[in-house]
């Protein structure tokens, strides 16, 4: 393959990765295409990760913060990295699922969907619980919330 071929790929890479991190597997598949050769397209991230354009580590730090911004709890992060194809070790280092500061995160959730008053109801108890799992919250956490709060 051609020299200018591997420079196509390469800037492809960096521009993707100028707009967010990506994570390899997802810059493997995205860049896949174009790319007639996967050992080509190896030593390209290798040489991004030597240059430090590319990180996994960066990635899932920017993922779970962006995440936990957005309400979302450490289950379906931990979820959505599995599927980008994030090495498990790496997301266990970085997400701590005993961390204090998600039952904040649940709390800011549950307020900014519920509003402040507890539920109603066991109907609207019920639709709160399954929001609160769809976001990614432990069955126990929405229940020690629950608790607390109405």
């Amino acid at each position: 393959m051609s020299d200018s071929k591997i420079r196509e790929i390469e800037q492809a890479a960096l521009r993707l990765l100028a707009s967010r991190e990506h994570s390899r597997a997802e810059l493997r598949r995205k860049l896949g295409p174009r790319a007639a050769d996967e050992g080509l397209l190896e030593r390209v991230l290798d040489g991004l990760e030597a240059q430090h354009a590319l990180s996994e580590q960066r990635f899932v730090e920017t993922y779970i913060a962006s995440r936990k911004r957005k309400g979302f709890g450490p289950v379906r992060i931990r979820m959505e990295l599995r599927e980008k194809g994030v090495d498990s070790n790496l997301v266990r280092d970085w997400l701590d699922e005993n961390d204090l500061e998600w039952d904040e995160v649940l709390e800011q959730t549950a307020r900014r969907k519920f509003g402040p008053t507890p539920p109603a109801d066991f109907r609207e108890r019920g639709k709160r619980v399954r929001f609160l799992e769809y976001r990614g919250f432990s069955p126990d956490r929405i229940r020690r919330f629950l608790q607390q709060n109405g």
